[in-house]
């Protein structure tokens, strides 16, 4: 049952103040995932207007990002920490008079056992079945091949892909979710009109990997939006989250091993 003080609780607002948050949503997709959507649309059309097929196609989500060791380090610890600033933004932007945005959307401590649980349920049910989905929409070349992790192999490798891993999960469970739902179910949209708009959104910062993930993520979004509406609180989608990302950027020279037609 969802926590009374976190989505069951949020009601709409009048309508003279709903121009305000309409601007505010605006402006905090537009500083995060907003801006990655656009960017995804525009490169999906530009691979897709291509001569080269899409299945032949690559996308690196974590690439070197400079040649020389230090360097490219400093940038990958950089690239995944300044994100995190707009996940701190909608934190700050719906804290409330006694009531703690982090409480808000259910992202604290206070039931590690059950988020842990329900995050390693959400892993199963989503993790395994989504690299399945992958594997077989690159068979059929309409997803790029996406090469999860380029980065040599140094002793910070692993610990930079746990973070960008940390880092994708806070950004989309708590913006796309926690922020997102709250706002819109303070704008008078409906329960599913909430949970399918921001699987679409999910769905579309993803294209630039192809169509495959696009359906992929898009379901994906649809069932963490679920759990949300029915659990109140967004821990057990980052802890998911997290757990998938990192099996896929970790486990992604593994899977190129033992599947290079699919993976490489």
């Amino acid at each position: 049952m969802a926590d009374a003080l976190t989505w069951a609780g949020e009601t709409p607002v009048e309508r003279a103040a709903r121009p305000r948050l309409w601007w505010e949503v605006a402006i905090v997709l537009g500083l995060s995932l907003g801006q990655s959507a656009i960017y995804s649309i525009v490169t999906i059309i530009d691979r897709s207007t291509q001569s080269t097929p899409l299945a032949d196609q690559k996308a690196d989500v974590n690439p070197v990002q400079s040649s020389r060791e230090v360097f490219d380090f400093l940038y990958q610890v950089l690239g995944n920490l300044f994100p995190l600033f707009a996940v701190a933004l909608v934190v700050y932007l719906l804290w409330q008079p006694h009531r703690s945005g982090f409480r808000r959307i259910g992202f604290d401590l206070t039931r590690p056992a059950r988020d842990l649980g329900g995050g390693a349920l959400l892993f199963l049910v989503i993790g395994i079945p989504g690299i399945l989905f992958y594997a077989i929409t690159r068979l059929l070349g309409i997803t790029v091949a996406v090469q999860a992790s380029t980065l040599d192999a140094h002793w910070w490798t692993v610990p930079v892909l746990v973070l960008a891993a940390l880092r994708a999960a806070l950004q989309e469970e708590v913006i796309v979710v926690g922020y997102l739902f709250t706002r819109l179910r303070q704008l008078g949209w409906g329960t599913w009109s909430i949970i399918l708009g921001a699987a679409v959104l999910r769905g579309s910062y993803h294209l630039y990997q192809g169509f495959g993930p696009f359906v992929g993520n898009a379901i994906m979004g649809t069932v963490f939006g679920w759990c949300y509406t029915r659990w109140g609180r967004v821990m057990p989608l980052v802890v998911a989250h997290t757990i998938i990302d990192i099996v896929s950027f970790v486990g992604y020279p593994v899977a190129v091993a033992l599947f290079p037609h699919i993976f490489a």
